[in-house]
Formats: C-alpha cells, structure tokens, sequence
C-alpha cells in the first residue's frame, strides 16, 4: 500500500463536491529507510506463506503430485519465514529509532489498519508450520512453534483490532471516501485465530481443547462482525464516492480474505471440535458446510467483482508499484485454501478443479508481485512511498 493520506473533514458541507483521495499526501511521508518502512511489509509474508500452505494440500488431489506438492508447499513456507525474520528486524528497530514516525503511521487511516499484517502474518506462519511442519520437525517441535506463534499472534491480533477501531472512533473526522480495502486486516487477523489453535487441539488436555476451541469460535466471531460493518462502510464509499486511486486498486482484493478465511475456519471448527460436539456432531458439521458454502458463494461475487474494477483499472491507468501490490496474493490464496477444503468437505471433484483454477491465478499473481518486488528493490524504489 502506497503512503497516500486520506484527509480528514469536520464534515460535508452542503453543496460540496464528493471528496477524493487526494494525489499527494497532505503531510510529508517519513524519508530515510528505517524512518520510512511501511508497516504492511508482512503482506508479502502472508501472501507467499498461503501459496505454500495450498500447494502443500495438492489442489487436484493427484496422488503422483503429492511429493511435488510437499516440497513446493515447504520451500514456499521456509521462503515465509526468512522474509519474516528480514522484515522483523527493519520493522522492530523503527519504534525504537523513530516512534514518533511509527505512532504516525498507526493513526494514518490508509497505513495504520496496515500493523494488522504483523499479527496475522504471525498467524498464517503458525498456521503453515502446522501444515507442512511435519516434513521437517518432529511433532513436539511443531507443536511449540504453533503453541508460541498462535499465543502471540492472538494476543496482537485483538489488541491490535481494538486499537484500529479506537483511532477511528477518536480521531478526527474522516471525509467520506476514507474507508479503504486496507480496513480488512484487522478483521482477517482475527478470522486466522483459529486457524493456529485448531492445530493444538490433539495436544493438550480436554478441558485445555474446549477452551482453544471456544477462543476459536470468539475469534471468528469477532473477526466476520468486524468485516461486515468495514463491507458496509466501504461498499457505501464507493456507491457514493470516485473510485479510490490506482494505488489503492489491490486493496480491493482484500476483502476476499475474511471470506475465504471465514469459510475456511467454519469448516475446519466443525471438524476440529467433532469429538465434543457429542451426538450433535453430525449436525454441526452439516450447519458449518452449509455456512461455508453461503460465504464461499459471498466470495466468488467479490472476486468477480474486484476483477472487474481491475481491469477498468489497468485500462484507465497502471497501478504503480506499492507494497499493497501484496494484496493480490494472502485474499486469493485464503479463497483458494476454502475452495479446496469446501470441496473436500461436499465431496464435489469439480470444485477441486476451480481450486486448481484458482491456484494458477494464485501463482501468477505471486510471481508479478514478487518480479515487481524484486525489481523495486533492485532500483531503490521499494522503501518509497
């Protein structure tokens, strides 16, 4: 996400032209690396953990792939961690050298909403590891890198959420095109709780089980409320409002990663907690695939649609090189991951194979971004904003 400033308004007057998204920031953007890092860098460490985590499911289920599918899926996840770890240290040492920069950044309403990246970054590593962890660590190690990642991540997670919604409640009053795609991350974080706590339930006792398995349902619950009040607000930004500006174009995507994370968890809860649903189970799990489907079905409308303002994007204009350009790859891979489970889960092979289509998409918009990336950082160019 670039460093575009939304201005803030004491309120429409009457009469008034529709507020914009200005082109240049109303306050000068931090220079200097370290100064200037953007908050939303562990977009690109969720974006290149998903791929793996889908790979490593083989979409297509092809018996002759597994072996293929477990070595991709582990490269793609140790490629998350690095990129974590490289991004951790820059990131870390701003609030020590630059507070005042990074508090900045926090009550931004374009960048701030971007801190949510860490704790869900956090959350999707754990949740790879949980995945495709067994390929290189015994159970027990597994067991407490998910355990350690999944408490830190949880606790940044809701703090981080209440802190996202204080600055918006407090702060100034924003212009009516100020809600933006970037509003979903904090939502998404905590839809991804369960993900991670879901791993540990084989692990620990059954009164230990129920209440991971409670902080999961919470967790969603918090995270799916949160996303519908951000949808409505956005989707009432843009009915009423200009288009947000071509830098702002991925962040429309994101909202195809409650959705797909959603889905994904209500599944996979269902199937967590069977063996404490008792004699309900069987319920349960019917009621959560039908729920699953409904926000599946919510999410093929999204992507259809975000494709479709891209594509007025690109023949409008380019959407110049932003770290949000990361925002293509975490929301598509979590659709994908619910497409591939929901499938599964009903049984329907042709399902697996709009996973499969999915997946391709995935990857080459992991393979633009990172090329994009790449070649940014080469030129000097990835640390503007």
């Amino acid at each position: 996400m670039t460093g575009l400033v939304v201005q803030r308004s004491a309120g429409p007057q009457a009469g008034a032209a529709p507020a914009r998204l200005p082109s240049r920031p109303d306050t000068a953007p931090p220079t200097g690396f370290l100064r200037g890092f953007h908050p939303g860098w562990f977009g690109a460490v969720m974006g290149t953990a998903i791929v793996g985590v889908v790979a490593y499911l083989n979409p297509g289920s092809y018996a002759s792939l597994t072996r293929t599918a477990h070595g991709v899926g582990l490269a793609f996840v140790l490629l998350a961690w690095a990129m974590g770890a490289a991004i951790a240290i820059p990131y870390l040492a701003r609030f020590v050298r630059h507070p005042d920069a990074a508090l900045a950044d926090l009550r931004h309403p374009v960048v701030g909403p971007l801190y949510g990246t860490l704790p869900a970054a956090i959350l999707v590593l754990a949740t790879a590891t949980a995945t495709v962890g067994g390929s290189l660590l015994s159970t027990g190690a597994v067991t407490i890198v998910v355990a350690v990642l999944a408490a830190g991540g949880t606790l940044v997670t809701f703090v981080g959420s209440v802190v996202f919604t204080y600055v918006l409640f407090t702060g100034d009053s924003l212009s009516a095109d100020a809600a933006n795609g970037g509003w979903f991350i904090p939502p998404v974080a905590n839809i991804i709780v369960p993900l991670p706590l879901l791993a540990l339930l084989p692990h620990v006792s059954i009164s230990s089980a129920r209440l991971l398995l409670l902080g999961g349902y919470a967790g969603l619950g918090a995270g799916l409320m949160l996303f519908l009040l951000v949808a409505g607000a956005l989707f009432t930004r843009l009915v009423h409002q200009p288009l947000p500006a071509a830098a702002l174009a991925p962040s429309l995507w994101i909202g195809l990663g409650p959705i797909g994370v959603g889905s994904l968890a209500v599944l996979r809860l269902a199937a967590g907690g069977a063996h404490y649903w008792g004699p309900a189970a069987g319920a349960v799990l019917e009621l959560s695939s039908i729920t699953a489907a409904v926000l599946w079905g919510f999410g093929l409308w999204w992507l259809a649609t975000a494709a479709a303002l891209l594509v007025r994007y690109l023949r409008r204009s380019r959407v110049p090189y932003g770290v949000g350009l990361w925002a293509f790859t975490f929301p598509l891979g979590a659709y994908t991951a619910a497409t591939l489970q929901l499938a599964r889960s009903w049984g329907d092979h042709s399902l697996e194979f709009g996973a499969i289509a999915l997946f391709v998409l995935l990857a080459g918009f992991w393979l633009a971004v990172s090329g994009s990336t790449l070649a940014a950082l080469r030129h000097g160019r990835a640390w503007q904003r």
